[in-house]
């Protein structure tokens, strides 16, 4: 029995500890607004469906789709039995009518992925699987299923795709450059898109500890007992505020060639955001419902979107966004900023102390 109340059959199991279910619940309800305004802007593009079904020929997906049932093991209630039970939850607790596929492939690296144009696919490795406890896990699988709610499956795909096409016109100069600008782009939205899919996670494992848990493993691997959640956090910490500008120059360079966020930073933000009224309004049963998809007005998603970076800017402690912050709002002296900014922003050294009056070294004469 649910908690609200109703007995359910098939897909729409009771989770295995009493959660709180979500029915017709929206993505846009946990979606970070950079990813909302990109996804609201794309549902809204006329004959966008079509343009995707016309490319889904070019598109591997047939091949990944038919790699990971001769290759993989799909879960089932025969197979993988805990991870299907868990998908069944998480389907039932953000009201995914339709339980993806999922597959479980050999490969010690932990990851996991949601792909597909027509119907998504999820895949977890082993590396994961054998990583994780339950309630973490469930939280991965409450992440991927996210995915799936969002429909980021079909532009993961996409990515795939231009990364490998990437990697053939290589040799071409202006056409790599082309595929690469769209692959970049590409990429800062996808992870965008998975601090949306984190939230996802803990909607259904509703377990921050347990999500924090997670995170810090796939950083640090299975070394719980040497580890701790808030000396973890405390690296986010320190990675946002330390160095100068030639370090966040490099945070950048570092993280433009990944799909994901840094685990730290994932933590963090997911930490920030189970503290906030947002998720707690979730909670309650006040959010968005998918009824109200069609009716999302785009020019509100964007000014959405610019207001969450405008405040991440403004609230970041990073030396760059910090000198962002206060050009716009009027501070002056740009030079000598930037020019202490790649000092390190550090204090400068005491003056050397001179003479004084009560020890002026003695003339020859005296």
């Amino acid at each position: 029995m649910s908690d609200d109340g109703q007995q359910h059959t098939g897909h729409e199991r009771v989770p295995s500890r009493q959660r709180r279910r979500f029915p017709g619940i929206s993505s846009r309800a946990y979606e970070h607004p950079a990813d909302r305004s990109a996804l609201v802007a794309l549902r809204k593009l006329s004959g966008f469906d079509t343009v995707f079904k016309a490319l889904s020929g070019l598109l591997p997906e047939r091949s990944l789709r038919l790699l990971f049932l001769s290759d993989s093991v799909r879960v089932s209630e025969r197979q993988f039995q805990h991870l299907h039970d868990m998908l069944l939850d998480a389907c039932y607790i953000l009201d995914l009518e339709k339980v993806p596929p999922m597959y479980v492939n050999q490969d010690p690296q932990p990851n996991a992925m949601c792909i597909g144009l027509d119907e998504p696919i999820i895949v977890v490795t082993t590396g994961l699987v054998e990583l994780l406890d339950e309630e973490e896990m469930r939280a991965v699988v409450g992440h991927e299923v996210g995915h799936a709610l969002s429909g980021h499956s079909v532009y993961r795909t996409i990515l795939l795709f231009l990364t490998n096409l990437a990697l053939k016109v290589a040799w071409i100069p202006l056409g790599n450059f082309a595929v690469m600008a769209i692959i970049t782009a590409l990429r800062e939205w996808f992870r965008k898109s998975e601090l949306s899919a984190d939230r996802a996670g803990l909607l259904v494992g509703q377990d921050v500890q347990a999500s924090m848990r997670g995170l810090m493993k796939i950083a640090g691997g299975n070394h719980l007992h040497e580890m701790n959640v808030d000396a973890f956090l405390e690296q986010a910490e320190e990675y946002d505020s330390g160095g100068d500008l030639r370090d966040s120059v490099l945070k950048i360079l570092n993280v433009l060639p990944r799909s994901h966020p840094f685990t730290t930073v994932r933590a963090a933000e997911l930490k920030k955001w189970s503290e906030s009224r947002d998720f707690q309004r979730i909670m309650d049963g006040h959010y968005e419902r998918r009824d109200g998809d069609k009716d999302t007005s785009v020019s509100d998603s964007f000014r959405e979107s610019a207001s969450a970076y405008a405040s991440d800017v403004k609230t970041s402690k990073d030396p760059l966004m910090k000198l962002v912050s206060d050009l716009a709002g009027g501070a002056g002296d740009l030079g000598g900023r930037v020019r202490r900014g790649f000092d390190g922003f550090r204090t400068p050294p005491p003056a050397k102390e001179g003479p004084t009056d009560t020890d002026v070294p003695p003339r020859d004469d005296d």
